[in-house]
């Protein structure tokens, strides 16, 4: 028979994927002889087979039995023994955190009896009563989908009579009888009274939680795959709300908000961990538990610190102080803030814990990219309206909104302003460019959301009275309704009414060279862990650029050279008649002036760039789109012609215009008479390109300079194709005196390319895959049309995990792209690959292009820092994180 449940002895963290995230490191802890309650851990195992069969598997709660029985024997009490009852927590714990996304039930095994047991037991029948009826609200949500308010409006109203001392013991009895008839009116029957039905559908519960939407929704979002499941973790209960010398927390071996060592947390006297997490009152510091409880902070900085040691990373705990007894709930690598990755991944490797490989695997590239974001400009800022918690950095404005719905369904940016947030609120949560609670700090629920998520956050911004009912919210005499602009700044925790504006961040001042690295603790971090990456990585970054403004930019950011210049740009603008004239072109004379007027306007853009980027590749690419593309649109010269024909008017050149675009008109324009076959069709078109190019870099060399151009001809799909261009290239290169050797290649984005690659490389010195077109043609799609039109469906749909063109598709588009590197190089040793698509810019993306052996990747001149780091992360991934320099 399959084994199903572990004791908390019986695991260790290397076990995640069996006993989940938190089992694996309630099992580390354990062994490590830290103060963790007794429990067990139902396996993923187990979960995935519920979910196949819609059943417990057979044996399940057998095992289940058993070890609680070991947990009986170990604490000397029994399940549902009526005068001194052992009580249980049920938490959920995946593979991955997924922070709030799935269920815990509190006080499994309280009932009608054991509630008497319990207050005898504790000596406080306020206590014993409060605990069954945090146990009905919560097992009701959990188990059978009770509406929370249903719940909180009868708490509401008895608070409401009671005062601050809150409801006595009479009357929380009182309260859990409401609670019952609430709960019977919704379920269809009365509230189970076997300890063990609660434990058995408690497991159940959780175990369906996994599929429940705000989870699928968080999953797809943080790219976790669906077949993991989820396991579930059965304790002893520990009780923080027992009075004044109790009470429950959430720490952190480091600010998880900037990495500045210490310890930081919230901590509520008298408390359940829940009311931590859920933002429902708002935390004190842990300055406040070394006051009120010297002897059990002292042990908590012990066990972080070892924690910290034994993991090797900033780690987050859940706490709970039981009349003075620390007791351990949780632990994990916790998660931060981008600016804390990088600050944390560079101390640690200086306090010897981790190596520069090591802590370059601990950042990504992603966050890099969240660090380049704009910040406030504080010099211009108002007065703020309120100050919170900033839980969650970055400057975020947005128009008000105060539900999650409103939040998904809003069309410009917003900023999502609740009480609490609950996970309900992930949709909202993911819509919205901020979030602002009046309760809550930085290990609420809406902090350590934000957080992953890199949603600027705002927490316990208590001066705010929020009205949801109203949609407004209130700061003394100011009242801000839904629909108007603030700002929030999630470093201060900062919030500003109406717009701020915004300046660079320091991150991207460095990367532009405007700061020196030794600016700030995160600078610093950034050019470390940068340096480190160009240092390790095989896979060179260069950049599109079309401009030689570009170029610059591209190379202050670190760009190896040009990847792409796409030369149907320079076709725009005040020389749209000269491409007019072209078009228009009825005898090869007047093509040829044509041409002739085009060429020292071409020859005058690369000269710029090619002195840009001096002595560093720059791949120019000649006209890809058709020529139609460059004259008015078909419907607009139609309706231009009929107007002047109706009011008896000359259309004159609209006239010409209007029949050119007529006989050049393309059902499908993308598969049609545009890059190679537009060379091979307009004589003379490419050839004045070449000219350019070559003169270019001719007068570049003439004054002393190391231009480095390279040919790319587009869309070739036969190699006839490619060889007829290269001798039109070499025959012009040959008329231009003093030109470099200039190296013709091609551009592979079709999939006969890459199925001919062999034969294509005969005639190439380089491939450079176009993955967008690559992508639309292997898929059948246009992205222009399916992007607005079913894509949406197919991510809800969990079709795609993530759209194509936005990472590349590894399976189909992928293993075109390695059998094109493999018969390219076969057939041509010394062939450079590289890749000009949007994809060369995406982490993700990059990493699959470092183990498909590209050369380089390339991407616009602001994500070059962000390719640069991805390819580095690569290779540490692709040799492993093991010793290494420090």
């Amino acid at each position: 028979m399959s084994t199903y449940v572990y004791d908390f002895i019986e695991g260790d963290r290397s076990r995640a994927d069996l006993l989940g995230g938190k089992g694996a490191n309630l099992a580390e802890m354990t062994r490590l002889g830290l103060p963790v309650p007794p429990g067990f851990t139902v396996s993923t195992e187990a979960c995935r087979a519920y979910l196949a069969d819609g059943r417990a598997p057979a044996g399940l709660f057998d095992e289940v039995n058993g070890h609680l029985r070991e947990i009986e024997i170990r604490l000397g009490r029994r399940f549902g023994d009526p005068h001194d009852p052992l009580l249980l927590a049920v938490r959920s714990g995946a593979r991955y955190s997924m922070p709030g996304m799935m269920e815990t039930i509190l006080d499994i095994g309280l009932n009608d009896a054991t509630v008497a047991g319990l207050a005898t037991q504790s000596g406080d029948e306020r206590f014993a009563w409060d605990s069954y009826r945090r146990l009905i609200q919560m097992f009701g949500r959990t188990v059978y989908g009770v509406p929370a308010d249903e719940f909180e409006r009868e708490l509401a109203a008895l608070r409401a009579t009671t005062g601050p001392a809150g409801p006595d013991a009479e009357q929380l009895r009182g309260l859990v009888g409401t609670y019952k008839k609430v709960f019977a009116a919704q379920v269809g029957h009365d509230f189970p009274q076997a300890p063990h039905e609660q434990l058995y559908l408690a497991i159940r519960a959780v175990f369906e939680s996994w599929n429940a939407e705000r989870a699928v929704l968080y999953r797809r979002r943080e790219h976790i795959p669906d077949d993991l499941g989820t396991a579930v973790n059965v304790m002893a209960m520990v009780f923080g709300n027992l009075g004044p010398d109790s009470g429950t927390g959430v720490a952190f071996t480091r600010d998880p908000a900037t990495g500045v060592p210490g310890v930081y947390g919230d901590y509520l006297p008298d408390a359940q961990g829940e009311d931590v997490v859920a933002g429902i009152r708002n935390t004190v510091g842990l300055a406040e538990l070394e006051r009120i409880d010297p002897a059990s902070f002292r042990q908590l900085t012990e066990i972080m610190a070892t924690l910290e040691r034994h993991y090797r990373d900033l780690c987050d705990v859940e706490f709970t102080i039981e009349r003075g007894k620390l007791w351990m709930l949780q632990t994990r690598v916790g998660k931060r803030t981008p600016a804390a990755a990088f600050v944390i991944a560079a101390q640690l490797v200086d306090e010897g814990l981790i190596g520069l490989d090591e802590a370059l695997h601990r950042v990504t590239a992603g966050q890099l990219a969240q660090l380049m974001f704009p910040t406030f400009d504080l010099a211009a800022a108002p007065e703020p309206l309120a100050t919170g918690v900033g839980a969650s950095p970055g400057a975020a404005v947005g128009r008000v909104v105060f539900d999650s719905a409103a939040a998904a369904a809003a069309t410009g940016p917003v900023i999502l302003v609740r009480r609490e947030t609950n996970p309900d609120d992930l949709p909202g949560m993911i819509a919205a460019r901020g979030v602002l609670t009046s309760r809550g700090g930085k290990t609420s629920h809406a902090a350590v959301v934000a957080r992953g998520m890199g949603r600027t956050c705002v927490c316990g911004a208590e001066a705010l009275r929020i009205d949801p009912e109203r949609g407004e919210f209130t700061v003394g005499d100011r009242v801000v309704r839904a629909g108007e602009l603030i700002s929030i700044d999630g470093t201060t925790g900062r919030v500003y009414p109406g717009e701020v504006p915004v300046q660079p961040s320091p991150v991207a001042r460095y990367l532009a060279g405007e700061l020196t690295p030794a600016a700030d603790r995160l600078v610093a971090a950034v050019h470390r862990l940068l340096s480190h990456a160009d240092a390790v990585r095989r896979l060179g970054v260069r950049a599109n650029a079309d401009t030689p403004a570009d170029a610059e930019r591209a190379r202050r950011f670190g760009a190896s050279g040009i990847g792409l210049c796409r030369t149907e740009h320079m076709f725009l603008g005040d020389r749209r008649e000269l491409v007019e004239r072209l078009i228009l072109a009825d005898d090869p004379d007047r093509l040829a002036e044509a041409l002739a007027a085009l060429l020292p306007l071409q020859r005058a853009d690369f000269e710029g760039i090619l002195a840009a980027m001096d002595g560093l590749p720059v791949t120019i690419r000649l006209i890809d789109p058709p020529l139609h593309e460059f004259l008015p649109p078909l419907a607009e010269l139609t309706a231009r012609v009929a107007r002047a024909e109706a009011l008896g008017e000359d259309p004159g050149r609209d006239a010409v215009l209007l029949a050119a675009v007529r006989r050049m008109h393309e059902a499908n324009p993308m598969l049609g008479l545009r890059g190679v076959r537009l060379g091979l069709l307009v004589p003379g078109l490419f050839g004045m390109q070449v000219r350019a190019i070559a003169e270019a870099a001719a007068q570049r060399v003439a004054a002393g300079g190391d231009p480095r151009p390279e040919i790319m001809v587009p869309l070739v799909a036969d190699v006839r194709e490619l060889a007829a261009v290269r001798a039109e290239v070499e025959a012009v290169l040959a008329t231009v005196p003093g030109a470099p050797p200039i190296p013709v290649g091609t551009m592979v984005e079709t999939p006969r390319a890459a199925l001919t690659a062999g034969d294509i490389a005969a005639e190439a010195h380089f491939f450079s895959f176009g993955t967008n077109d690559l992508t639309q043609t292997t898929w059948a799609f246009s992205r222009d049309d399916v992007e607005g039109s079913f894509f949406s469906g197919y991510l809800e749909r969990g079709i795609f995990a993530v759209s194509p063109f936005e990472t590349v598709d590894a399976t189909g588009v992928g293993r075109l792209i390695r059998l094109a590197v493999a018969e390219g190089r076969a057939a041509r040793p010394e062939l450079t690959v590289g890749v000009c698509g949007e994809h060369g810019g995406d982490p993700d993306s990059v990493a699959f292009f470092a183990d498909a052996g590209l050369d380089y990747v390339s991407c616009s001149p602001y994500r070059v820092p962000v390719a640069r780091l991805a390819a580095g992360r690569a290779a540490v991934r692709l040799t492993g994180p093991g010793s290494d320099s420090r």
